[in-house]
């Protein structure tokens, strides 16, 4: 697979209303085609055992039902060509598939959900931090819409099983070193894999964010692409 990487400049204004990255599901739409694209041959699949549960960081995280999850979601090891080089993260928002690049013409694959329409945005970042068990700030906008989040506006919602960034975060920075106010984190809504939510950013499963963040060195080196 051949990807192309010129791609949109980082639309902030289209993402400004995100903030924090919500992930309170109200709504979700199916992710759209069955079949997995016919370029991306699965080399190895990991086992159930990996969302199992586990603790972390004194957090009892539960397993997840994975056979409930559409198996082209499960984190998996495809071939994968690519010009980017190793380390690299590419998204597929269509898809709903994050690719991390591996050397030899293969990527670890992992299934996402992503925002709805109107909260999409699409190009080139790096990862400038990342957090294990972050703090959730919902934007006012959010709070203006559901007042029942108004309440971490300032103080935040504390790290937790029910925090809505789960149990990463990274924080994507566009090449003028601006916030894009986008981020991949966990959830703990581990239905909505493979849908559009119904707010922004890149959610994963949380025994997935957590070895994606493993393998993630923040810097403008740890380059990631958003394709719409």
């Amino acid at each position: 697979m051949r990807i192309r990487t010129s791609l949109t400049a980082l639309g902030l204004s289209s993402v400004l209303a995100l903030g924090g990255c919500a992930s309170t599901t109200t709504q979700t739409s199916p992710a759209g085609p069955a079949a997995a694209p016919a370029y991306v041959e699965t080399t190895q699949i990991f086992g159930d055992e990996v969302y199992g549960a586990t603790t972390d960081a004194g957090y009892a995280l539960p397993a997840i039902p994975i056979n409930r999850v559409d198996k082209r979601y499960h984190r998996q090891i495809v071939n994968f060509e690519t010009p980017e080089k190793a380390g690299t993260v590419i998204v597929n928002t269509r898809e709903r598939f994050l690719y991390y690049i591996l050397p030899g013409g293969k990527a670890v694959r992992y299934g996402i959900g992503v925002g709805k329409q109107g909260f999409a945005w699409a190009g080139e970042a790096y990862v400038a931090w990342k957090q294990e068990w972050p703090m959730w700030h919902p934007p006012k906008e959010m709070a203006a819409r559901k007042p029942d989040v108004a309440r971490y506006v300032e103080n935040g919602m504390g790290p937790g099983l029910t925090n809505p960034l789960g149990a990463r975060a990274m924080y994507l920075f566009n090449d003028k070193g601006q916030d894009t106010l986008f981020r991949i984190h966990g959830s703990p809504e581990w239905a909505s894999i493979g849908t559009a939510a119904s707010s922004g950013c890149i959610r994963m499963i949380n025994q997935d964010v957590i070895d994606l963040y493993s393998r993630i060195r923040p810097g403008r080196t740890s380059k990631v692409i958003v394709i719409q």
